[in-house]
């Protein structure tokens, strides 16, 4: 145990010793076999739906796309953007949560804990309601700025105090934080209808209905926060240690916490933007993670961007089955799913550690 509590034998430095060539190459399969899974889940994506279509047509329409095809308009118009969004918004919201929880120290925070996600939907509101744009592409700065300044007022808040940034003090100040961001949403939306028209589905979260041009402004920012994420997976390893040690260990703490607000900014910001505030991915999926990779962030946040997509693609899935004369949409489906899974992670006798 180091000064400041933190418990050497969960970190990148305790836990190099565990390293084995057997364990790694276990892990790379495994990474592997997830890969496999997410294909599957992006496969089932194309065909399932209020009107099945075989592989081969799927294979069709984006290989010799015939714009005369009903089906392949289909594939082409609206299942292709829905999967592909699945997938970069997955995978955004997973290493997200895994980011938070590394940053905060906080086995229980995920961007909608500690309101960012609430912070972004205000500001996306804000611009409809107030401002009246429509067009989600211009949704984006106000999503981002709106994620940026939670994240921010969330860590001062949670900072006051000698005994600085605390889990508790984190995840008190994040409820607190968005649950007032949520009442100053929701008030702008009851005032005026045409506002409620346009927030009442991108509010409870969905990935259907959007275009490969939304694709086009999301994409970039999402790939440029998981890289950001990525690099700092070492670094967030030593922090892990507390501060001091970590300074000690050549870890640049300062640019470590600047980089990751830089990179929750950008994924969640940019999540919210594109498939509005979607629960629970960014807390169950690092959480499940850890259970066979353990604390390293390095393969944490390499697994969740692979698991991520493949739960919110399948949660999709589900709610194209159980609704089928309509859809359930999957902001949804993944809380009706995440609240017993949270439940059974408190429960657990070993919480996956940090």
């Amino acid at each position: 145990m180091t000064e400041d509590g933190a418990d050497v034998s969960n970190t990148d430095a305790g836990s190099r010793a565990h390293d084995s060539p057997h364990r790694n190459g276990a892990l790379v399969a495994g990474l592997v076999v997830s890969a496999v899974v997410l294909v599957v889940a992006a496969v089932a994506s194309l065909t399932v739906g209020n009107r099945a279509i075989d592989p081969v047509t799927v294979l069709r329409a984006l290989f010799a796309y015939d714009d005369e095809n009903p089906l392949h308009l289909m594939v082409g118009e609206l299942r292709v953007p829905r999967t592909l969004l699945g997938i970069v918004v997955g995978a955004a919201l997973a290493v997200c949560g895994g980011l938070i929880q590394a940053f905060t120290r906080n086995p229980l925070a995920d961007p909608g804990i500690l309101g960012v996600n609430a912070g972004a939907s205000f500001a996306v509101t804000f611009a409809v309601g107030v401002l009246g744009l429509t067009i989600p592409g211009a949704y984006v700065p106000f999503a981002l700025l709106g994620a940026f300044v939670l994240t921010m007022l969330v860590y001062l808040l949670g900072s006051f105090g000698a005994s600085g940034a605390t889990p508790m003090k984190l995840t008190l100040a994040g409820v607190a934080l968005g649950a007032a961001f949520t009442g100053f949403t929701t008030a702008i939306v009851l005032r005026d209808h045409s506002t409620l028209q346009v927030m009442r589905f991108w509010g409870v979260g969905s990935i259907g209905g959007r275009t490969l041009d939304q694709l086009t402004w999301a994409v970039p920012l999402i790939v440029t926060g998981l890289l950001i994420g990525l690099l700092c997976a070492r670094s967030l390893n030593a922090l892990a240690l507390g501060d001091d040690l970590a300074q000690s260990l050549g870890a640049r703490v300062r640019t470590t916490r600047v980089l990751v607000i830089i990179a929750v900014t950008l994924l969640a910001g940019t999540s919210v933007a594109a498939a509005g505030p979607i629960a629970f991915v960014g807390l169950m999926i690092p959480h499940i993670v850890r259970w066979f990779t353990g604390p390293d962030q390095r393969w944490v946040l390499t697994y969740s961007m692979i698991i991520g997509p493949a739960f919110l693609l399948l949660a999709d899935i589900l709610g194209r089955i159980v609704l089928p004369s309509g859809e359930l949409r999957v902001g949804i489906v993944t809380a009706l799913l995440g609240a017993p899974i949270l439940i059974i992670l408190v429960r657990r006798k070993r919480v996956s550690g940090l």
